[in-house]
Parts: C-alpha cells; sequence; structure tokens
C-alpha cells in the first residue's frame, strides 16, 4: 500500500501481490497492481452464503481486526448473509498489536452465539482456538482461510482444540494421502528436493509461494520475446483456465483487464483432527 500509488503512475506490472485485500485488484484505480490469492471480501461472503443456507437459524459471534483487513471480512461476510444478516448478534474487534484477545474471547462465549466467525490472523487464530477450548467453548467454528496452517496455527493452539473447525482452501496439502500419485503433487515434491530439501514441507506459504512463481513464469512465457511492461501486463490479464500443480482439481487461475482476482474458486474444508477434509462443490466466488 506504501507504494502502490508511485508504482502505477510509472506504469510498473505489480504482480500477484500476496494479500487478499480489496484494493489490490481494483483495475479502475489500480490498472497495473494485481492481486493473486482469493479476495478477502468474497472469501467471507462465501462463508456467509454457506452459513445462510445451512444453518439460517444460526446465531453468530463475529471476531475481526481493527484495519483494512477486518473491514473487508466483516463486509463480506454481512453481504454474503443476505437477509441473514440480524443473525450476527455480537461483534468483537481486536488491534494488531494487542498481546492477547482473551476478552473478546469470554464476551462472544457469553453472548449465547453458537457460531464463531473467527476472522483473524494466524497469531490471533491460535489464540482464539486455544482460548475457546480452556473455556469449554465448542460452538460451530469458521476459520479464515489465511489462518489453516497446521503447522503455524492448529498446532501450537493443540490439534485437539481445533478438531471440527471449518474454512475453505484452494490448496492441495502436503502430506495428504489423497495426493500421493497426483502428478502435480509430485512435481511440486521433486522441486523441494532439489531446491529446498530442508524446509519444513507441511508449511502451506511454500506451495503459495510455488504456485505464484508458476503463474508468473507462465506469464513470461506468454510474452514471448516482447518483455516490455506493456505487454507484460496485457499477458497478466490473459489468463486463461490456467492449472497449477498444487491447486486442488477443479479450480483453475483467470484473470482478464476487468478481473484482477486470479484465484476466484476455493473448496469448504473440516479438520479432522490430522489433517483439512474438503467436502461439497468448489465454491465461485464474486
Amino acid at each position: 500500500m506504501a507504494v502502490i500509488k508511485y508504482i502505477n503512475s510509472k506504469n510498473v506490472p505489480h504482480l500477484l501481490i500476496a494479500s487478499g485485500g480489496t484494493v489490490f485488484g481494483d483495475y479502475k484505480q489500480f490498472p497495473w497492481s494485481m492481486g493473486f490469492q482469493t479476495q478477502t471480501q468474497s472469501e467471507t461472503r462465501g462463508y456467509g452464503r454457506y452459513l445462510a443456507k445451512n444453518h439460517p437459524n444460526a446465531k453468530i459471534g463475529v471476531l475481526y481486526s481493527s484495519d483494512a483487513l477486518g473491514r473487508d471480512n466483516i463486509e463480506g461476510f454481512k453481504q454474503g448473509l443476505g437477509d441473514k444478516v440480524g443473525n450476527i448478534l455480537v461483534e468483537q474487534v481486536y488491534d494488531a498489536t494487542a498481546p492477547t484477545i482473551d476478552s473478546q474471547l469470554v464476551k462472544l462465549r457469553t453472548s449465547g452465539v453458537d457460531v464463531f466467525a473467527n476472522f483473524t490472523t494466524p497469531k490471533f487464530a491460535a489464540m482464539a482456538i486455544r482460548k475457546a477450548a480452556e473455556m469449554g467453548w465448542r460452538p460451530m467454528h469458521l476459520l479464515h482461510g489465511i489462518s489453516q496452517s497446521i503447522e503455524t496455527v492448529l498446532k501450537p493452539a493443540g490439534l485437539e482444540n481445533a478438531k471440527d473447525i471449518i474454512t475453505s482452501n484452494y490448496l492441495k496439502e502436503y502430506g495428504d494421502p489423497t495426493w500421493d500419485d497426483d502428478p502435480g503433487m509430485k512435481k511440486f515434491v521433486a522441486f523441494l528436493d532439489k531446491y529446498l530439501p530442508g524446509e519444513n514441507r507441511h508449511n502451506s506459504n511454500i506451495a503459495y509461494a510455488y504456485i505464484s512463481a508458476q503463474t508468473m513464469v507462465h506469464i513470461l512465457q506468454q510474452c514471448g520475446d516482447d518483455l516490455t511492461r506493456a505487454n507484460v501486463m496485457r499477458q497478466a490479464e490473459s489468463l486463461r483456465a490456467l492449472e497449477l500443480d498444487v491447486l486442488l482439481p477443479g479450480i483453475k487461475v483467470n484473470t482478464s483487464p476487468t478481473n484482477h482476482y486470479p484465484i476466484q474458486q476455493t473448496l469448504m474444508h473440516r479438520f479432522d483432527g490430522v489433517r483439512w477434509q474438503g467436502f461439497g462443490p468448489i465454491v465461485e466466488l464474486d
């Protein structure tokens, strides 16, 4: 955000930004910028629609941050709930510099909600999962996709405390036997064997970086010998049903001059105490 206006004023391609912020896909205001992962409002809009359809009488409590990310999260969630937005009984906000969110969790529990929409970043997500377990509070727990990492969130929180949490995802999970014979996963593992042999392969950030790099390579290959800024941007806006090694089957990358959100599909997942298990159809986000 600190450089986006300058970069756009100089017509520099600003591509595959690792953020779901709405602003990074705002092609009208920032035509040279493009996000990559699922757009934040779209993701939480999907959670809202899921609850409205499957749990229309839910009593919902939401925890989100007091910044642009948090505002995107709650806005999208309310849009997805539609005429069920009144099911939100309580909203709790936290500051990203806060040492704890214990007081917010206590307020959510005492409010009597039976669905906890946990739209927090990884550190606070782990705190929330652990604190809920300590209080013996077991609502339906929706977790934002940015905080679904088993290694960096669920293990520190306690895997037993995370059982039955629901989230959405678009990546195959390393170590899940579902993908043992998957050609894309085999390519990913071979790449790690060669270039990152000492890294923790369960860290989902590695898979995310890998597909981001794959996408950048594809854009440059499409450019051919015309590596002007304008053509790089033109090719970045011309991705059609691009399949990447560790994207879930059915999820593809698409862009256009009026679509700067490359990944706009996801799949609902539930944590079984060991790994995430996908369920339902591919969700088309908007």
